[in-house]
C-alpha cells in the first residue's frame, strides 16, 4: 500500500515508522506575546494532528487521498476553535454549528468532540492555539467521510490586532442580503471548505492597504467579514446583523457576546446597517473565535468612533 506524499508515492511501511512519534507534537523555540495576549514569554511552535480512526499523528503526516472531494471541490465543513488554557473555549456551541452546516450539505457528521479533546490534551496550557476540525465528504462514491483536528499557535501578529485596530474596506458581495435566505443552494449560514472568494476579498483588501474588508450586500447593507461577523454598538445597543434575514454564518463568538450584553450595561440586538451608518457607530468591531473582537478604526479612510468604555476583550476574556 502507498500514500501520496508531496505527490510521491511513499510506502505505507515507512509512514508506520513515523507512527512512533504518536502524541509528541512537534516543537521549535520562538518569542512570542504571552498567554492570552499579556505578557511577553517564550513559545514553543507546536502542531498537532489527530484523524479520526487513526488518533494522534506527526504534524507533517500524508494521511488524505488527492481525491478526496473536500481537495478538489472544496466539499465539506470546518469549525475553528480558540484554544486557551489548554481547553477548546465554547465547543458546544461550534459543535452544534459543525452539526447544522452538516446537515444543510448532507454531511453524515460523526461525534467529534472526542477528537477536539484528544488534540487539546496535546496543547500546552500556556499557549493560544487555533483549534480546526475538519470533515470532508471524501472520495467519491465512499461512504465514509474524512475527518481530523489541527492545532496551530495564533500569531503574534493577530494577538496585537485586539488593541491596535483594523483598517476595513467595503466590498461587494454581488447578492441582495436576502439573497441566500431566498436560495439554500447558495449555502448561507454553512461553514463550508469552499472559502476561495473568503480569501480572495481578504487578499484584494490588502493589495489595495486595507487589513479586511467588509462585505455589503447589492442593496447597499453591511453583512460580514469574510472571516468574521460585523457587531457595533449605536446608543445603549449593542448590534449584530440578522442572520436568519441575511444568510450570514452566525457567529458564535459574537452571540456569547451578545448574550452577556447587560453585564456592559447594554442591550443586545439585531439589525440592518449600512455602511455609511456604521461611520456614525459608538464602535464597530470584526468578531471572530480566533482574533477575538478587533476595533474597527477605519472604514475606507473615514476613521470611526473608538469605544475604549465597551470591554468586549475583558467580557470574552482575550
Amino acid at each position: 500500500m502507498h500514500l501520496l506524499r508531496r505527490g510521491v508515492a511513499e510506502p505505507s511501511h515507512s509512514v508506520q515508522n513515523k507512527l512512533a512519534l504518536r502524541g509528541k507534537p512537534q516543537t521549535t523555540i520562538a518569542k512570542h506575546v504571552g498567554k492570552l495576549g499579556h505578557a511577553p514569554m517564550i513559545m514553543r511552535s507546536v502542531s498537532v494532528l489527530a484523524v479520526l480512526g487513526r488518533g494522534l499523528l506527526p504534524a507533517d503526516t500524508p494521511f488524505i487521498r488527492a481525491d478526496d472531494l473536500g481537495l478538489t471541490r472544496g466539499d465539506g465543513i470546518f469549525e475553528t476553535v480558540h484554544v486557551r488554557h489548554g481547553k477548546p473555549w465554547k465547543l458546544d456551541e461550534h459543535l452544534a454549528r459543525m452539526a447544522r452546516s452538516a446537515a444543510r450539505m448532507n454531511l453524515d457528521l460523526p461525534d467529534l468532540r472526542g477528537l477536539a479533546e484528544l488534540a487539546c490534551e496535546q496543547w500546552p496550557v500556556d499557549q493560544e492555539g487555533a483549534l480546526k476540525l475538519v470533515c470532508t465528504r471524501g472520495v467519491d462514491g465512499a461512504e465514509e467521510v474524512t475527518c481530523y483536528a489541527t492545532i496551530t499557535p495564533v500569531s503574534e501578529k493577530l494577538i496585537a490586532l485586539r488593541t491596535a485596530g483594523i483598517s476595513v474596506t467595503a466590498l461587494s458581495y454581488g447578492y441582495p442580503a436576502a439573497a441566500r435566505t431566498e436560495a439554500p443552494w447558495l449555502l448561507g449560514g454553512v461553514k463550508s471548505l469552499s472559502y476561495a472568494i473568503n480569501m480572495a476579498s481578504q487578499r484584494w483588501a490588502q493589495a489595495n492597504g486595507f487589513d479586511d474588508a467588509l462585505w455589503v450586500s447589492s442593496d447597499g447593507y453591511a453583512l460580514e467579514g469574510p472571516t468574521s461577523t460585523l457587531v457595533w454598538r449605536k446608543g445603549e445597543r449593542l448590534l449584530t446583523v440578522p442572520a436568519k434575514l441575511t444568510g450570514i454564518l452566525a457567529g458564535t463568538t459574537a452571540r456569547y457576546l451578545l448574550d452577556r450584553a447587560a453585564e456592559l450595561g447594554l442591550v443586545a440586538g439585531e439589525e440592518m446597517v449600512t455602511p455609511a451608518e456604521l461611520v456614525e457607530a459608538e464602535g464597530a468591531w470584526l468578531i471572530s473565535g480566533i482574533r477575538g473582537p478587533v476595533p474597527i478604526r477605519k472604514l475606507d479612510g473615514v476613521e470611526l468612533r473608538t469605544d475604549s468604555a465597551t470591554n468586549l476583550r475583558g467580557l470574552l476574556g482575550f
